[in-house]
């Protein structure tokens, strides 16, 4: 019996490589989920937001891309109810659903599914195509979390742009430069398999 992951073909992600099951399925959801939560503890501050820079970003938009669609839409679901439940993993170990960030927590589920989306077409498999898909999913989650933020602190649209949107552009411009290298280099490496 072999454990070599098949070819890659078209309309396909990563994480349809591995053998299929509904073990395989509910393995990647809730790692997805961890992956996210692990990733939103690491966070720093921003003086004049209440919402800190973190690696959540960049690991949602991962997971939706690794996934596919359903499984990251699945996964960030977890992660939303799991986090609104009380688990503390949101950014810096917050939970509930009174933080005025959680917009941009419903954006990271609508920002998964629809990276996945593209990832099946092949979104993840060019540097430039990779950058296009993160910068799409960072627009989607900034078109939930920002207005969120704006009605959850009663902020004006130039506040809201300035607490929610102007110091995090620089952090998602290398979150996408990062994402530029590995996902295409995945698929390069089991190419060459």
């Amino acid at each position: 019996m072999s454990t070599a992951a098949a070819p890659a073909r078209s309309g396909q992600v990563l994480a349809d490589l591995l053998p299929a099951s509904r073990v395989r399925d509910a393995a990647l959801v809730v790692g997805g989920a961890v992956l996210t939560g692990v990733a939103a503890q690491i966070a720093v501050p921003v003086p004049g937001s209440p919402v800190p820079v973190t690696g959540q970003t960049f690991a949602v938009l991962l997971v939706g891309s690794a996934l596919g669609a359903r499984r990251g839409l699945l996964s960030m679901l977890v992660y939303l109810l799991a986090g609104m439940a009380g688990m503390p993993w949101f950014a810096e170990g917050a939970s509930g659903a009174a933080a005025p960030s959680l917009g941009y927590v419903f954006g990271m589920v609508a920002a998964s599914a629809m990276v996945g989306a593209l990832a099946r077409r092949g979104a993840d498999r060019t540097p430039l195509r990779m950058a296009g898909t993160m910068l799409l999913g960072s627009a989607v989650i900034y078109a939930l979390g920002l207005p969120y933020l704006a009605f959850a602190l009663d902020l004006s649209a130039s506040a809201t742009i300035a607490a929610g949107l102007t110091p995090f552009v620089l952090g998602d411009v290398l979150k996408a430069a990062l994402a530029m290298g590995v996902l295409p280099s995945v698929w390069k490496l089991l190419e060459r398999r």
